[in-house]
């Protein structure tokens, strides 16, 4: 069977010929395993033909296969979720999913519709939902049903966690909250309390499948490691434990993927960390994956396309971005950047670019600049202009569509990413506390939060 399964068969498709690996058919096409698993004639040809398939979506699920990224048309779309759903393609699918933006959104959300592709219908719906606003004029073109389905999805709401350690139960600690920001009224509202036990305070915090997740964090003047963690389910309005990372840390990253999360660097006992860990939400395990280059804390992280990139820094003016890849569970050098350091920084990340954020020119902490790596092209350029930190901490910058949030307790702040430029959008109110901020996008249920803060 091994041997079998080393060899290449050459695809017709149309009138293309390729020439692929086995393998590489069997572990990702649902299709091809199939096939070549059945003991039908066909298994065991050198050559078969694919009819009722474009061979443009054949060549582009190639691609995505060998782990390239390509930047792909209108036309190209449409003929990759054909191909995705012909071949039942997992990881086209997925990849399809992570390039939604809003050039694409529409376009892939009735090709999924068409062709049966339920997750990438529903993620394609999502977004269309998020950014309603900025799209409902191009929204024309889908049937009742269509337009029916996003709008019964409830939309992503701004959230925001201040830094908070465990105090008494009896004392009224406003810090031991999440809330949101209620657009329409302008106001901050009360989502939920953290449990007694839960500190945010230099603790990892992400979501995954709309959930938010709480790891380690310090309390006391000695910065003891929380040792349990926290899920907040905003559909249920209820906390979960789950078990702490095998190596205890704090100031550390956290980041979701698929059905897991990354707990990246930190610090224990006034160390830099350089391991990784890996949780696994559906076996509620932790386990290593490769280390990272170098010790650090509170690495800046963020993903682009379905992939994870962080930022290090080396004294004393250069950055370097990694990637993290899955299957080779390795971390590797994208590229470098030069400029005189400051301290302060973070990275988001936008279609097929990273936004690189830090403090303004001769350290000065209240204002932010900001360079942009384009993956597709491996390019750097810097945006123009400076944007003021009082006003609107860039430092916890969250995209939503094509909308940045920042905030602080003065104002929160939205801009409209558009050609690669972040242009002013509007205003609403800062968050009523003071402290360090963690955001998230999570979508809430539809009951009445009377609680403003």
């Amino acid at each position: 069977m091994q041997s079998q399964l080393a060899e290449r068969v050459r695809i017709q498709v149309e009138e293309d010929f390729f020439s692929v690996d086995k393998t590489l058919l069997v572990e990702h096409c649902e299709y091809f395993r199939a096939l070549f698993q059945s003991g039908m004639r066909e298994s065991t040809q050198k050559e078969i033909q694919l009819r009722d398939l474009s061979a443009m979506g054949f060549a582009i699920m190639l691609k995505v296969l060998k782990g390239e990224y390509p930047t792909l048309s209108c036309e190209e779309n449409l003929k990759a979720v054909e191909c995705a759903a012909f071949l039942q393609v997992e990881t086209m699918a997925k990849y399809l999913i992570a390039s939604i933006n809003s050039d694409n959104c529409i376009l892939l959300y009735q090709a999924a519709a068409m062709f049966g592709l339920l997750d990438l219908f529903h993620s394609a719906a999502l977004y269309i939902r998020d950014s309603y606003l900025d799209l409902e004029e191009y929204l024309d073109c889908l049937s009742p049903d269509l337009l029916d389905y996003i709008e019964s999805l409830i939309p992503s709401s701004f959230v925001a966690v201040g830094a908070h350690t465990p105090t008494f139960e009896f004392l009224e600690d406003l810090s031991r909250t999440i809330c949101y920001l209620d657009e329409e009224c302008n106001t901050w509202r009360t989502l939920s309390c953290l449990p007694l036990t839960a500190s945010t305070f230099l603790a990892g915090m992400a979501t995954l499948d709309n959930k938010i997740y709480i790891v380690g964090g310090v309390y006391g003047y000695n910065k003891e490691v929380v040792d349990r963690s926290f899920c907040y389910d905003p559909a249920a309005n209820s906390w979960t434990e789950f078990p702490g990372p095998q190596h205890l840390r704090y100031d550390f990253t956290l980041t979701a993927q698929d059905d897991s999360l990354y707990a990246i660097g930190g610090e224990f006992e006034k160390a830099p960390l350089k391991s990784v860990e890996k949780f696994n939400v559906s076996t509620n395990t932790w386990s290593f994956v490769s280390d990272l280059p170098q010790p650090t804390t509170a690495v800046p992280c963020a993903q682009a396309m379905g992939r994870i990139f962080v930022c290090l820094w080396k004294p004393l003016d250069t950055t370097m971005i990694y990637e993290y890849k899955f299957q080779k569970d390795e971390w590797l050098p994208i590229s470098t950047l030069n400029r005189p350091q400051s301290y302060g920084h973070c990275m988001v990340a936008h279609r097929d670019n990273l936004y690189i954020i830090r403090n303004g020119p001769f350290d000065d902490f209240l204002r932010c600049v900001m360079d942009c790596f384009n993956l597709t092209t491996m390019q750097w350029t810097s945006l123009p202009g400076q944007f003021v930190n009082s006003k609107g901490s860039l430092f916890t910058a969250i995209i939503k569509g094509d909308t940045v949030y920042t905030v602080n307790k003065v104002l929160t702040l939205l801009y409209t990413i558009k050609e690669n430029m972040w242009k002013f959008k509007k205003e609403r109110a800062g968050f009523p506390r003071s402290g360090s901020l963690q955001t998230f996008l999570l979508r809430l249920p539809r009951t009445d939060h009377s609680i403003a803060t």
